[in-house]
């Protein structure tokens, strides 16, 4: 499978957003994932109405003012993609979500490559058997290493991402990929520092990099 294009993976989400009384129903997009959709910036605050989840349910309201539309966060601070494939069904599927975005590369750096893409693989095939849609997220970056090709922590990452990335075209399913737009902000226009509220936390304005590349779907 080749990855979706914007306009034609969420094309049916998109035009359910634009109906109005009484065509309409309710949305819901669900965020899961690890600290960084949590909220948590400089740990242990929890800045939930400056994260992406937020910053996207604002961002979807000012597009499409008619619809009902509930961004519910599922994500638990420090937990991995195996934690987050153990209570998928219970804790995130129990929503009957539309549209499903997957947040775990930089807490996977722990349990590697190989359990991470089991992991992903199977909570996208549990998504996809049910219809519903799925955007993989590459990770938001962490200052220790960075850009460092000799510290092992950087290489890493860089690692989950590119499995991110084949994992999105070998399923079919959407890519945001913050990561690169994290890389595209520092080479083009400011700093890591000026993204970031602790090592591995973005603030506000990188979050709303990860929101604007969810939108991009929308």
């Amino acid at each position: 499978m080749s990855i979706p294009s914007n306009k034609a993976y969420l094309l049916d989400i998109v035009e359910e957003l634009n109906k109005y009384w009484p065509e309409n129903r309710t949305i819901n997009i669900v965020s899961h994932g690890h600290s960084v959709p949590a909220g948590y910036f400089a740990t242990p605050v929890v800045d939930t109405l400056n994260a992406y989840p937020h910053l996207l349910h604002r961002e979807l309201k000012k597009k499409y003012p008619y619809a009902v539309v509930n961004v519910i966060v599922t994500a638990i601070g420090g937990e991995s993609s195996c934690k987050g494939l153990q209570r998928f069904e219970r804790e995130v599927l129990c929503f009957r979500p539309d549209v499903i975005t997957i947040d775990y590369g930089l807490n996977d750096r722990r349990i590697g490559l190989e359990a991470a893409r089991e992991s992903w693989s199977g909570m996208i095939r549990k998504s996809l058997e049910l219809g519903i849609k799925v955007l993989l997220l590459t990770p938001t970056m962490d200052k220790r290493g960075f850009r460092d090709e000799t510290a092992e922590g950087w290489v890493i990452l860089k690692k989950h991402c590119e499995q991110i990335r084949l994992l999105a075209d070998e399923f079919g399913v959407g890519l945001v990929d913050s990561f690169k737009a994290f890389e595209e902000y520092i080479d083009n226009i400011g700093s890591i520092e000026e993204l970031m509220s602790f090592d591995n936390h973005p603030n506000r304005r990188g979050h709303e990099l990860v929101a604007r590349e969810i939108m991009k779907w929308f």
